[in-house]
């Protein structure tokens, strides 16, 4: 009897770890959407100001490198604290982690209206927004491949897909409060709404830690001992170095053709738009094929594109055709780092192991604006020295 009773046992514990593959599962899937398009969306939108600050000398001390470094931050401290918020969330849960970021994202908002030199600037708009996706984002993205399997990369690409539809609506609603008030409003407007949005949604969201116990360590040395996690941190390097400097150069490029604002607008807009259809179609051809080989094919095609279409490109036709077909793989780090993760070190390591790709992409994410504005500079200087 008592082995009898301790197999009933066994089969329940089994049943309640296995993820459902659904149910409330889809509520947390409703609110990652939610916290990545009130986070990395409201960030896809510094194009704007990044165009409007450069055109409009709004801080005379500032170099390009200066406002490369404003949206480099954004992505870099985000990662850069990602260990301590590992750390953090093992220790506090995921609620009030996730809390801390409100308060850091919507304060970086504020205080970045009210700048009046850049290294507030910096400060403000960089580190503190910087420091608020982070604490938002990393608690909440292993969430979802604790709730499913075989949909687990549909899941995450409709989470992901959140960044493109707010980067759209962020992207035309900032450039729209620009032009009717100022950059200050715009700034203040946006913390106030992705405030309350992301309160709604860290409400919302569950994980699953107290049945799968993962590990969660800010920096697992042992994972660093295998080939294959150090193919993904180098994929990850890579990947991040080119989306950056896409998101952040495609408006001041497209000002650069000869294009209106309106017009350089509506390029970031539709950049944002094809993330948000095209993320859920990859997570779909993920599951039903491999997730490795999608996230490698992807990536070549992002590169080759950007010779084929990109480089080229001197119409507002040609660049809106590249930011649609870029933007629905550009960002395809993104929404497969997590099940990457998982079949890379299993779920049980999945934070951990997240943990090293955050730090991973730390120098990319910080220098690839600032090396995007050197290379146009020095392709500058050879185009006035050598006129066609």
């Amino acid at each position: 009897m008592i082995n009898e009773f301790d197999n009933i046992g066994d089969h329940n514990s089994r049943r309640e770890e296995a993820p459902p593959d659904g149910g409330y599962g889809w509520l947390c899937v409703a609110a990652c959407f939610t916290i990545n398009c009130f986070t990395w969306g409201t960030v896809s939108a510094y194009g704007i100001y990044l165009s409007h600050y450069l055109a409009e000398e709004t801080f005379p001390e500032a170099s390009t490198w200066d406002y490369a470094f404003v949206g480099g931050f954004n992505f870099s401290i985000a990662m850069l604290i990602a260990p301590i918020v590992t750390f953090l969330t093992r220790k506090f849960g995921i609620h009030k982690t996730m809390i801390t970021g409100l308060v850091f994202q919507c304060g970086g908002f504020t205080a970045a209206s009210f700048a009046t030199r850049i290294w507030q600037l910096h400060v403000s708009q960089g580190i503190l927004i910087g420091c608020g996706i982070g604490f938002l984002y990393i608690p909440s993205l292993p969430v979802l491949s604790q709730w499913f399997v075989r949909r687990r990369s549909l899941a995450n690409g409709i989470s992901a897909a959140g960044s493109g539809v707010g980067g759209a609506v962020f992207t035309w609603g900032t450039e729209a409060i620009i032009q009717r008030f100022n950059i200050g409003w715009a700034l203040r407007i946006t913390g106030i709404i992705a405030l309350t949005a992301n309160l709604a949604a860290t409400t919302v969201l569950r994980d699953r830690n107290h049945v799968i116990r993962p590990s969660q360590l800010g920096f697992d040395t042992k994972l660093l001992r295998r080939y294959d996690v150090i193919l993904l941190l180098a994929w990850a390097f890579i990947s991040m170095l080119g989306y950056v400097i896409l998101l952040f150069s495609l408006s001041d490029f497209a000002l650069s053709i000869g294009l209106s604002r309106a017009q350089a607008t509506d390029v970031i807009g539709l950049l944002n738009v094809g993330t948000a259809v095209g993320r859920p179609v990859i997570g779909t051809l993920s599951d039903r094929w491999s997730r490795i080989d999608t996230a490698g094919i992807l990536t070549l095609l992002c590169g080759l594109s950007c010779f084929a279409f990109w480089l080229p490109a001197t119409t507002f036709g040609l660049t809106v055709f590249f930011a649609i077909i870029c933007g629905a793989i550009v960002g395809v780090f993104w929404m497969t780092i997590g099940p990457l993760c998982v079949e890379v070190a299993g779920v049980e390591n999945l934070q951990s192991l997240l943990s090293l790709s955050w730090v991973a992409v730390i120098i990319p994410a910080t220098v690839a604006s600032g090396f995007m504005f050197q290379l146009r500079r020095v392709q500058s200087r050879k185009t006035q020295n050598h006129p066609a």
